[in-house]
C-alpha cells in the first residue's frame, strides 16, 4: 500500500459518513482525475456534450477529496493535461510540439492548485456537508480567475462558461458574465459528488438525500433557462455582410500569401456589389472582414489602399478592414481594426489596436531567455504593440464594439465595448494558422458575450468558422471551415446594458473571495485539530 493509499483526514466527531474518512485508493482516484480532464474535454466544441462539464467537476473533486495536498495537486495535474492537451492541440499544427506541451503543461498547472485547493478545504466539506457544491463552484471560479490574469495577462481558453454554449446555464450570462456560468457549472458538478460521495449499500431511505441533490440540480438548470435574453433596449436594425475570403494555404505562410489574401477579400466583397446591383442581394450597411485580411499596411501600400477602396466605392457602404500596421516606432507592427469609408477611404478617427497581442505569438516577452527554449520564437521578428483605447467605431449606421482574435476570452475587453457605446459585437479573427475546432470554441465564446451583453454579435474569420450570433445565442449563417464565403443578416441593434454588464467584475470578485475565505476556514479548522487532542 502506498503512502497516498494510507492518507487519511480525521472526520468531526459525530459524523456518520458511510465513506469514513480515508479518501478514494490512489488506484482509483488517479483514473477519476484522467476520466474527469476527459469528460471536460468532450464538454468543448467541436464535441459540444456540455452535460459532460458538471461530470468532469464531480469526478475532480472525488478524487482529491481528503487526500493530502501534494496528492491533490498530482490529480489535479493530471485532470489538467487531459483537458488541455487535446483541447489546444491546435497550437501544434505548424509551430511544431513544443508551443503546445509548454502550453498545456502551464495550464494543467493551475489545475493542479485547484486539486491541492480541493484536498485543503476536505475539513470544511466533511464538517459542513451542504457546503460542498458551493466550495466547488468557488474554488472554480478562484481558479479561473488566476488563470485569466498569469502569466503575461493569462490566457482563458477552456473556462468551464465556454463549454456551455447549448446548455440553459449559458442564460446566467447575462445576470453574471462567464464566473456565474462557470460557477453554475462547478455547483452542478459539486451537487452530483455531494450525491454520490456515500455507501450505497445503505437502506432505501439512504436515497432521501440524493433525490433531494437531483431536485437541486434540476432547479440549477430550470433557472438558468428561466433568465430573460434578448437585445437590450432594441432599436434600428442594420444589415451587416462577412466577407470570409479564404487563404490560398493554411498554415504559418499565410503573411507570404498577404496579396493574394486581401485580393480574395476584395474579389468576394466585388461580387457581392455585383448582386446587390442585380437586386438579388440587400445592399449592406456595414461589411466587415476579418482579421489579417490586409497584411500589407493600407496607409503605406498605395496599391493595398486602391485595391480596398474600389471595394468600398463598388459595394457602397464603410467597410471594417483587419489590417497589420508598420509603427508606430521602427521594429513595431499593429494589428488593427480600421473602417474604409466609400469614396473616403481610411477613417484614421475610427482605427482600433488590438489591446492584448499574444504572447510569443504576437511579441515576445523575455525573448533572450524564450529563445534558450526554443528558437521558433525568431517566427515572431517585429513585436505587437498593444493599443490604448477600447474597440468602440463609429461605422455610421451602427456602433461596432470591435475585438480581435482571442481578445473574445477576456471578460474586460468585450465588457469595454459594450459600455463604450457598441450596438453590436464585432469578432475579427484568422484561424489559417489553426483548425476548424479551435474556430468553434472562438464562436462558443462569442455566444456567451452576446447573452452576456444582450447584443447581436458576429465572428468574421479568414477562413471560418464566420458566423451571426442573436443576443440569445443562436447561431446564424456559420460558414465552413476553410471555403470563401460571404453572408448577409438584418440585425436588431442594442442599446441597454445586462445586469452582467453593470456589474462587471463584481461577481467574479466576490465569487473568488468566497473562495479565499473557504480556504482560509479549512486552515483555521485544520490547526484546531492540530491543537485538539485525541
Amino acid at each position: 500500500m502506498t503512502t497516498l493509499d494510507r492518507e487519511e483526514v480525521r472526520a468531526p466527531q459525530g459524523a456518520h459518513e458511510a465513506a469514513g474518512p480515508r479518501p478514494l485508493p490512489l488506484r482509483v482516484a488517479a483514473p477519476l482525475a484522467v476520466a474527469a480532464g476527459l469528460a471536460l474535454l468532450v464538454a468543448f466544441p467541436p464535441y459540444g456534450v456540455w452535460p459532460l462539464a458538471p461530470v468532469g467537476v464531480a469526478l475532480l473533486a472525488a478524487a482529491a477529496h481528503r487526500r493530502r495536498l501534494r496528492a491533490g495537486a498530482g490529480l489535479g495535474f493530471l485532470t489538467g493535461l487531459a483537458l488541455f492537451a487535446p483541447l489546444l492541440e491546435w497550437t501544434n499544427l505548424h509551430t511544431g510540439a513544443l508551443p503546445w506541451i509548454l502550453l498545456s503543461l502551464l495550464q494543467a498547472g493551475y489545475l493542479a492548485l485547484l486539486g491541492a485547493a480541493t484536498a485543503w478545504v476536505s475539513p470544511l466539506v466533511d464538517r459542513h456537508r451542504a457546503a460542498w457544491p458551493l466550495l466547488t463552484g468557488v474554488l472554480w471560479v478562484g481558479q479561473e480567475a488566476l488563470r485569466d490574469r498569469t502569466p503575461f495577462g493569462g490566457f482563458p481558453w477552456g473556462r468551464l462558461a465556454f463549454s456551455q454554449d447549448t446548455s440553459p446555464l449559458l442564460r446566467l450570462a447575462a445576470l453574471g458574465g462567464a464566473p456565474l456560468v462557470t460557477c453554475a457549472v462547478a455547483l452542478a458538478g459539486g451537487l452530483l459528488v455531494t450525491a454520490a460521495w456515500r455507501d450505497w449499500r445503505r437502506p432505501a431511505g439512504h436515497w432521501r438525500p440524493v433525490a433531494g441533490l437531483a431536485a437541486a440540480l434540476a432547479a440549477l438548470l430550470a433557472a438558468g433557462s428561466a433568465v430573460p435574453v434578448g437585445v437590450r433596449g432594441g432599436g434600428d436594425t442594420v444589415t451587416v455582410a462577412i466577407v470570409q475570403g479564404n487563404v490560398p494555404r493554411l498554415g504559418l505562410d499565410f503573411n507570404a500569401q498577404r496579396q493574394a489574401v486581401l485580393n480574395n477579400h476584395v474579389d468576394a466583397t466585388l461580387r457581392l456589389a455585383q448582386q446587390v446591383t442585380a437586386g438579388t442581394q440587400r445592399r449592406p450597411d456595414l461589411v466587415v472582414w476579418p482579421e489579417n485580411s490586409s497584411d500589407i499596411d493600407p496607409l503605406r501600400n498605395p496599391d493595398a489602399a486602391d485595391r480596398i477602396s474600389q471595394a468600398a466605392d463598388a459595394i457602397g457602404a464603410p467597410i471594417l478592414i483587419g489590417a497589420v500596421l508598420l509603427g508606430p516606432d521602427a521594429g513595431q507592427v499593429r494589428n488593427a481594426g480600421l473602417v474604409w469609408r466609400p469614396g473616403t477611404g481610411p477613417d484614421l478617427w475610427q482605427l482600433y489596436v488590438k489591446r492584448h497581442p499574444v504572447p510569443f505569438a504576437e511579441y515576445v516577452p523575455l525573448r533572450k531567455i524564450a529563445r534558450m527554449v526554443s528558437d521558433q520564437v525568431d517566427r515572431v521578428r517585429a513585436d505587437f504593440v498593444p493599443g490604448a483605447a477600447p474597440g468602440v467605431l463609429n461605422a455610421g449606421a451602427v456602433t461596432l464594439g470591435d475585438v480581435i482574435c482571442f481578445e473574445v476570452a477576456y471578460d474586460g475587453l468585450v465588457r469595454d465595448t459594450v459600455t463604450g457605446g457598441g450596438q453590436l459585437l464585432v469578432v475579427q479573427t484568422n484561424n489559417a494558422t489553426f483548425d476548424e475546432a479551435e474556430a468553434r470554441q472562438q464562436l462558443a465564446m462569442v455566444r456567451l458575450r452576446a447573452v452576456e451583453h444582450g447584443r447581436a454579435a458576429l465572428m468574421a474569420s479568414t477562413v471560418g468558422v464566420s458566423g451571426f450570433v442573436s443576443p440569445d445565442g443562436r447561431v446564424d449563417g456559420a460558414t465552413g471551415f476553410n471555403t470563401a464565403a460571404v453572408v448577409v443578416r438584418q440585425l436588431q441593434l442594442g442599446h441597454g446594458r445586462t445586469t452582467a454588464t453593470r456589474a462587471g467584475v463584481w461577481p467574479e470578485v466576490a465569487l473568488a473571495a468566497l473562495a479565499v475565505a473557504a480556504l482560509a476556514g479549512a486552515a483555521v479548522l485544520r490547526r484546531r485539530r492540530e491543537v485538539t487532542p485525541g
